[in-house]
């Protein structure tokens, strides 16, 4: 029997207001997101949120308005409170993957958590590099349709098309709900890109 792990990513204060468009595409997304992550944890998934921190030294980071975004221990850097439970489990990590230098693959390893299902944003960022590297350490991979964002819908349709064809199964959240619920695997065949 699969088991099963929801991996948030970047759903911090300061990565969410970098725009209106990102801010207005979490916030429609939010109401079924929490009833989603709320239904993964009556199930016993576990509920992991990988937050992306910086230090003052970091290099190669993407200034906002002139400064650092998602600094340790500002404001900006925290998880958004409406999607985070006490019973979640938070990983930091420094780059767009989950999986870089971070102890996310001895954690999955350590608790037998063989299927990851990635949400958040961005689609095209770290959905994307952390499904890949999920799917290169053995992963069976999930992404839901509309458990992920990105600035621009056709980032995020172009990101979907290209993990569907590659690494993962991409699906609504309620479907991902009734598999669970009923216990129905998921087929991992993907196709291969033309």
């Amino acid at each position: 029997m699969p088991r099963y792990a929801i991996l948030t990513n970047d759903l911090q204060r300061d990565l969410v207001d970098k725009n209106e468009q990102r801010k207005a595409n979490v916030e429609l997304m939010t109401p079924a997101f929490r009833e989603f992550l709320a239904q993964m944890r009556d199930q016993g998934v576990t509920v992991i949120h990988l937050q992306l921190i910086y230090d003052e030294g970091d290099k190669k980071i993407e200034l906002h308005d002139g400064r650092i975004p998602v600094l340790r221990g500002t404001p900006g850097a925290a998880l958004l409170p409406e999607f985070v439970e006490p019973s979640d489990i938070v990983m930091e990590k420094k780059k767009d993957s989950g999986f870089f230098e971070t102890g996310l693959h001895d954690f999955l390893q350590e608790h037998d958590i063989d299927t990851v299902i990635i949400t958040g944003m961005q689609a095209q960022v770290c959905i994307q590099t952390t499904a890949a590297d999920a799917h290169f350490r053995g992963y069976n991979v999930v992404v839901p349709t509309d458990g992920v964002v990105s600035t621009r819908d056709a980032d995020r349709d172009r990101a979907l098309e290209w993990l569907a064809s590659y690494c993962a199964v991409v699906t609504p959240m309620a479907d991902i709900v009734r598999r669970i619920k009923e216990n129905e695997r998921f087929d991992f065949t993907v196709q291969a890109l033309p």
